[in-house]
């Protein structure tokens, strides 16, 4: 009877529910007739509520502790990546969310063993005793959901990392995960995850541009915040701005001329602060969305690339684009060339287009066998070569670009990068907003979370 009863239960639960944490019908069902068989047979309450304990905590079962799912990261650390000390173990997509025009996806960020690369008896996720997370309300709030709590992982990220712990928390986006982090495009799905976000998922770093002194930076977030650090004056930003989901901010460029910047967003809508407005996109239905954004030296202009190729220019010369012609892979970044005589478009497969007087010093399609897809891409100072960055912080030199260092394999994920202004060091921007510096570059802050 109680076989039948845990089967009939779990049918019903899995079709409320796809995703791992109530997952497993007949060990859930079968686990609340064993710990509270009256309660779960004769009242109306879910599997779930019958051996609910809520990460620990005295919280009331219908809290968000409660629900079975993990915490976004954003809420614990205020950015939608995952926090230092963890890393991206595999992503689903929910179809249909209203946050994304298309799929939405969903990264969980696993905790990083401490007691070395392997787990005791070939187990894929490491004893408590390694795992620095524990299993609660994620910031000790009933309101948040759980962290460090589930030991499960989907797979398709950094495949590299076989020992896993617990699951920290989990980021959400309207960007595949293969093209920020080193993930596989194996397919997993739970649309019972669609409506599931937080205020803060739209907070994300998306840019990095170094003051014209080379002694301090900015960083841009998505949602339109700015942060400067050193020389780098803070000329304003679109924080306070509502501004959509297809108009949140994907890419920032200094004016070197007057000490300010510009923000791209999504849409091809410009945001201008000391800097002048040459014009944008925002009124114009475009067919693929704006990824990044190259300005003039002298500050009379910008333009923007969206991820097919196209190039739109306002106030400089148009040099070409690869709008007309059938990637392999998206464009995901453009520099101009220091007279804005021409620029270069970078492909997440490293590819590289030069247009104008810019030169093609190299590149990575179809050579080499990338470990995770570019993300950004800057030309030294005279133009004579320029950096490549990999989403894991792998950097690749080309022409006269010296090289001196990198984060493959020692971080999580990175957005961007910015160089010094002679090219003897430079910034890589991590994703969960701490700043590395290479060569004779100086550390001047950054977004990491207090101690």
């Amino acid at each position: 009877m109680s076989q039948w009863l845990a089967e009939r239960a779990g049918a019903l639960l899995e079709r409320r529910t796809t995703r791992r944490g109530l997952l497993a019908r007949t060990t859930l069902a079968g686990s609340a007739l064993v710990v509270a068989p009256s309660l779960y047979v004769l009242r109306p309450v879910t599997a779930y509520a019958a051996i609910c304990n809520c990460g620990g905590q005295p919280c009331n079962c219908g809290s968000a502790c409660c629900d079975g799912y993990t915490e976004f990261c954003c809420s614990m650390t205020g950015l939608n990546a995952c926090p230092p000390g963890s890393f991206g173990g595999g992503w689903w997509k929910a179809d249909g969310s209203p946050y994304c025009d298309g799929p939405r996806y969903y990264v969980d960020c696993h905790s990083t063993c401490t007691c070395g690369g392997s787990c005791a008896g070939g187990s894929a996720f490491c004893g408590e005793s390694c795992d620095p997370v524990t299993c609660g309300c994620a910031n000790g709030n009933c309101g948040l959901r759980k962290t460090g709590c589930v030991s499960f992982r989907y797979g398709q990220c950094n495949q590299h990392i076989g020992c896993s712990g617990r699951i920290v928390c989990r980021t959400a986006s309207c960007e595949p995960p293969w093209l920020t982090d080193r993930c596989t495009t194996t397919p997993a799905t739970d649309n019972a995850t669609a409506l599931h976000t937080a205020a803060c998922v739209d907070r994300s770093v998306v840019g990095l541009a170094g003051a014209p002194d080379g002694k301090g930076y900015w960083i841009a977030q998505s949602d339109g915040g700015v942060f400067a650090y050193g020389s780098a004056g803070f000329q304003g930003s679109a924080g306070s701005l509502k501004l959509g989901k297809r108009r949140q901010i994907v890419a920032m460029a200094p004016d070197l001329a007057t000490g300010g910047y510009w923000l791209g967003a999504g849409d091809g809508g410009i945001f201008a602060f000391n800097a002048p407005f040459s014009g944008s996109l925002g009124d114009v239905v475009l067919n693929k969305p704006v990824v990044g954004m190259a300005a003039a030296s002298d500050g009379s202009g910008y333009w923007l690339v969206a991820s097919d190729g196209g190039v739109f220019a306002f106030g400089v010369p148009f040099w070409g684009s690869t709008g007309a012609i059938a990637l392999n892979h998206p464009i995901v970044a453009m520099a101009a060339t220091p007279d804005s005589g021409g620029y270069w478009l970078a492909a997440a497969d490293g590819g590289l287009f030069a247009f104008g007087n810019a030169v093609f010093h190299g590149s990575l399609a179809g050579e080499t066998a990338l470990a995770a897809p570019i993300v950004d891409m800057v030309p030294t100072p005279d133009g004579g070569g320029y950096w490549l960055l990999g989403a894991d912080g792998g950097v690749f030199a080309f022409g006269n670009a010296p090289l001196h260092g990198g984060m493959s394999g020692l971080a999580g994920p990175v957005a961007a990068m910015a160089v010094l202004p002679g090219a003897t060091g430079y910034w890589l921007l991590g994703r969960d907003g701490i700043v590395h510096q290479f060569g004779d570059a100086a550390h001047y802050g950054d977004l990491r979370p207090p101690s």
